[in-house]
């Protein structure tokens, strides 16, 4: 028997409605276009309306060339599964999906310990949409915290400002936007390509609520040196009094140091490390649609940021700028830490990083590049033109000549202070690769060949916007 549509009826597809039956769910997919901005009077078959939807996002880019993002494209049959079993669990119904809710508290304290906080029954944490939130709880987190100090002994709170590299990721500008904190950028250059602490002193007073520390730079993959920077404020508390914390950006890195640079102390062995945040779905490896924030003990979060609600016949304490949001990839991140281990997630971080070096040495042995970093901190890299190296062409060619193969390998100008200087970057995943990287730099060298025989400029093309994802 032919199984009922969205009318009731269990006519054969393509037959005439029961009289008095709508006739909306018999229209042809191609008989008319679909209404683009405005839901139609009558709809369409199930079966019509997934086909369109279908066959528009073929349109949309191969995920698995895609060297532009850092979020997450594969993940394994099993992950697939747990995905398909659990994509209606809502994470904030802890009484409704109580497992969930302990799942969530087992990763956080997880990932608490990969990140050497001194004790994990004392801290504090939460899974959060994606890194963005975390970044805005951890930045809500400073500026409260130095509000009630402020408080405690009589002076105004009414001047807060943040302070970071002007290679910022654009979440902490819409943080300070959002949330009314003066945003201090300390500028790169080539001299100081990352915030190292270096002039750190010019930018720190008594209304300095936190320093952005970020662990791998979007622009280029490199690391700040956190522990150098905790130095710096060291210096700055022993001078003025001035008792500054830190907030770890550690969306990509975070997931990454602890596995393949494991001595490299930038975590919670740093005191004036506050909290750390991090995407589940960049190198954490799940789908997208998660992150993870933690603070080193629980009083770095101030507890009236923390809600108690009575919900769907229980009380809770939640944490979160979002209220319902999915569980599904909180499942998906426990399954990954249970599945893989330390020595599994170090492998596949290995396998990426290694990837990443044989495209950064075999891009930097082209006469017509100089790489911009090399993939050794995060597996991300960059590379610029040679100065003065040609007329004819520039990055943006190359970049358009290698999505016509279906790669999409971005061109971007750098931040300001830098903003002359444009680079390219690949970013390596999980999923990319030795046969599909070799792949790859052969049609770098082919199209930056073509691009080389070039007898006459090509069409020169504004700055575009970069990618900060």
């Amino acid at each position: 028997m032919t199984p009922p549509d969205s009318t009731g009826s269990t006519a054969p597809t393509g037959t005439s409605a029961p009289t008095g039956s709508a006739p909306a769910f018999r229209r042809p997919p191609s008989a008319t276009a679909s209404h683009r901005h405005s839901i139609s009077d009558t709809g369409m078959e199930a079966e019509a309306a997934y086909h369109l939807v279908h066959d528009e996002t073929m349109l949309d880019g191969n995920a698995r060339l895609n060297l532009a993002t850092f979020v997450s494209t594969w993940m394994d049959d099993y992950a697939d599964k747990i995905y398909a079993e659990s994509y209606d669990k809502n994470m904030i119904d802890k009484d409704e999906y109580p497992q969930t809710a302990a799942i969530e508290d087992n990763c956080w304290r997880m990932i608490a310990g990969l990140w050497n906080c001194p004790d994990v029954a004392k801290t504090i944490g939460t899974s959060t949409i994606g890194s963005s939130e975390a970044c805005m709880l951890g930045g809500l987190a400073l500026k409260r915290r130095w509000q009630l100090a402020r408080h405690a002994v009589g002076k105004p709170t009414g001047l807060p400002n943040l302070i970071m590299s002007s290679a910022v990721q654009v979440v902490w500008e819409k943080f300070c936007n959002y949330w009314d904190v003066e945003a201090r950028y300390v500028p790169i250059s080539a001299e100081h390509p990352v915030l190292d602490g270096h002039d750190l002193d010019r930018y720190v007073d008594e209304n300095t609520i936190g320093v952005v520390a970020i662990m791998g730079q979007t622009y280029t993959g490199a690391y700040e040196p956190v522990q150098q920077i905790a130095a710096a404020l060291d210096a700055i508390q022993a001078k003025t009094g001035y008792d500054v914390p830190i907030h770890v950006d550690g969306a990509s890195g975070a997931m990454i140091a602890p596995f393949l640079q494991p001595d490299l102390v930038w975590d919670f062995r740093i005191e004036r490390v506050h909290s750390i945040s991090t995407s589940g779905h960049k190198y954490g490896l799940v789908y997208p649609g998660l992150g993870w924030v933690v603070w080193r003990t629980a009083d770095c979060l101030p507890a009236d940021l923390i809600f108690n609600v009575s919900y769907l016949g229980g009380s809770m304490p939640t944490l979160a700028l979002n209220f319902s949001r999915p569980g599904a990839q909180v499942l998906l991140q426990y399954y990954l830490f249970l599945h893989l281990g330390r020595e599994g997630y170090r492998a596949i971080q290995q396998a990426s990083q290694d990837v990443a070096l044989y495209l950064s040495g075999g891009i930097g042995e082209i006469d017509a590049f100089e790489l911009v970093s090399d993939g050794s901190d995060l597996p991300v890299f960059a590379w610029k033109q040679k100065e003065g190296h040609t007329d004819k062409w520039n990055l943006y060619h190359l970049s358009d000549r290698l999505r016509m193969k279906g790669w999409q390998v971005p061109a971007y100008p750098m931040p300001a202070d830098l903003e002359e200087l444009t680079v390219q970057r690949i970013v390596v995943r999980n999923g990319l690769s030795m046969d599909i990287a070799q792949d790859l730099l052969a049609d770098i060298v082919e199209e930056t060949a073509y691009l080389e025989a070039l007898e006459s400029p090509m069409p020169v093309e504004g700055p575009t916007a970069g990618f900060h994802h």
